[in-house]
């Protein structure tokens, strides 16, 4: 097996959770030359780290016409598809018109993954379907980051003047229904920071989706010990959370977290736990009683975050 395609679609913690299928792939082939079709600035955790040697724009236009029927395919994506000796596509196909398209290149092996995740087995067990229909055992279902040396070091000069330990905290997540009250994160954060054991920083990530959240913080925390991380690539993202205590919710950033190795505290609600949180042992999960995460007293997550920062 000398070239492998791997399409993958999805949000971050869709990707973060396929993982381990493609680490078990990629253990099965350590010299096989496997790219993947996805979104880029999500892919780009896997690309030249371990998992994959390119990664190619799942939005680039002529593809389009692979989910229509009858439809000219570009002869570019013709010849790039035939170039594989194995693709595994997590697209949604339910009529199977993209494979069909893609068998059109003369592609002899096709494997399909779950484009959907049920309440059958947690989602990495699930995505772990195609690997292991090829004879491929996925026995470890906590996903891992690899941060490159170049991610390392531009977290290293991010983080320079902050005093240890790191607590990186996440307040949004891509539903209101999954978070945590912004009031919450605030009393947590000003416990922490007027306790005199404390003598670390709080470190909070943020993207374009938690623009109101960081602003109500950014007013009340002017503290030195207090950085504000904001849309930064996820793959320094990463690197720079490696190290860290992290809080956060159901979200993709609390799988890049817990992938990257930080000590996590998650919140979670509305969404189930067994299906979604991370497998990693570095990761805690509180529920909330009757998935409503305004029923998490702060008091429930002080003590797993001062666990957690007893550990760092």
């Amino acid at each position: 097996m000398n070239r492998i395609l791997v399409i993958r679609g999805g949000a971050i913690g869709d990707f973060i959770l396929s993982l381990p299928a493609l680490k078990a792939l990629r253990d099965v082939h350590p010299a096989a030359h496997i790219e993947i079709l996805g979104y880029k600035h999500i892919a780009a955790l896997a690309e030249n780290r371990f998992y994959a040697q390119a990664v190619r724009s799942i939005e680039y236009g002529p593809l389009s016409g692979f989910f229509a029927k009858n439809s000219k395919l570009s002869t570019e994506l013709m010849n790039y598809f035939s170039s594989f000796d194995l693709i595994i596509s997590y697209l949604y196909d339910p009529d199977e018109i993209f494979e069909r398209n893609i068998q059109v290149c003369g592609v002899q092996n096709l494997i399909s993954g779950p484009a959907k995740i049920d309440n059958s087995a947690h989602a990495a067990r699930q995505l772990a379907q195609p690997v292991e229909a090829l004879g491929i055992k996925v026995v470890d279902l906590a996903a891992k980051i690899f941060p490159s040396a170049e991610d390392r070091q531009l977290a290293r000069d991010f983080l320079r003047d902050l005093p240890r330990p790191i607590l990186a905290i996440h307040p949004g997540s891509g539903s209101e229904k999954k978070n945590w009250p912004i009031e919450s994160w605030i009393d947590l954060g000003n416990d922490l920071l007027g306790r005199e054991s404390f003598r670390g920083s709080v470190l909070v990530i943020s993207g374009e989706a938690d623009r109101a959240q960081v602003a109500r913080l950014e007013e009340i925390w002017q503290n030195q010990r207090v950085a504000f991380a904001k849309n930064l690539p996820l793959v320094h993202l990463a690197a720079l959370l490696e190290d860290s205590i992290f809080v956060g919710h159901d979200s993709g950033i609390s799988h890049i977290a817990a992938a990257a190795g930080a000590n996590c505290v998650l919140l979670f609600g509305p969404t189930d736990p067994d299906i979604w949180a991370p497998q990693n042992e570095n990761a805690r999960v509180i529920r909330a009683p009757k998935r409503d995460l305004q029923d998490i007293d702060v008091a429930k997550v002080e003590p797993a975050v001062a666990a957690s920062l007893c550990e760092a």
